[in-house]
């Protein structure tokens, strides 16, 4: 009879009583919180997951389309003054300051051309370090998310085992009717950190790749442009 009565038990706490959200609302309030902050962290990678894919693709359209006009033969006055007028990101940015100081430089009776190349070097080193930080904004929010969520999801887990041994010796019951709730929430927590945690690393590493391909680019084009205008400096020397 009392095999029967845990085994009817074990039928009724079943998918319903064992559904996710059921499982949500029957934990422990530490464990709520758990799981309360990592979906908010999944969600929040996500976003930011979703923002820089979106960046990234937008900054790599616009360096393509910079580097076909620039190599195109128009003149650097012309090219200075149709960009000059908007907000520049990437190459564009790198070659409004470059400009900038070349024509700073040049204004006056008294041209200051004796340090210029360095000057321009070291506007254009400035910019790429801002470009690099606006692409990376963030991304350490993934890493940190990658990190940490299992870790979270195991101390919800474990909070959640506590108190269902806790349940199990105030009731002396061991049946599965007692066990399998408490310990199910306690291991929705680990998997929640898992969700939030995978993404998140994934992401962190691929995302931190394609920056570093766009800082390389434009690393690449600022010696590029710096050689052109070294060798217009050389020539009114």
């Amino acid at each position: 009879m009392a095999q029967t009565e845990a085994v009817s038990q074990v039928t009724l706490a079943g998918p319903e009583s064992l559904s996710y959200f059921s499982m949500f609302m029957d934990a422990d309030v530490v464990v709520k919180l758990v799981m309360i902050g990592l979906i908010l962290a999944s969600v929040w990678s996500w976003a930011i997951i979703i923002d820089k894919v979106t960046l990234f693709a937008r900054t790599k359209r616009q360096m393509d389309r910079f580097e076909n006009v620039f190599w195109s033969g128009q003149s650097l006055e012309e090219l200075y003054k149709s960009l000059s007028s908007r907000a520049n990101n990437g190459m564009a940015a790198l070659f409004i300051a470059a400009m900038k100081e070349w024509k700073r430089s040049h204004e006056g009776d008294r041209p200051a051309i004796a340090s210029l190349q360095q000057r321009i070097d070291r506007v254009m080193d400035l910019t790429i370090a801002r470009e690099t930080e606006r692409l990376e904004k963030r991304l350490m929010f993934l890493a940190t998310v990658g990190s940490a969520a299992p870790f979270i999801g195991l101390f919800g887990t474990v909070w959640g085992i506590m108190n269902s041994f806790a349940s199990i010796a105030a009731s002396k019951n061991t049946s599965l009717a007692v066990v399998a709730p408490g310990i199910a929430e306690a291991l929705f927590a680990t998997g929640l950190g898992l969700v939030a945690a995978i993404p998140a690393v994934i992401a962190y590493n691929k995302l931190t790749s394609d920056s570093g391909k766009l800082t390389a680019r434009m690393e690449g084009f600022a010696d590029e442009f710096s050689a052109i205008l070294s060798r217009r400096i050389d020539e009114r020397v």
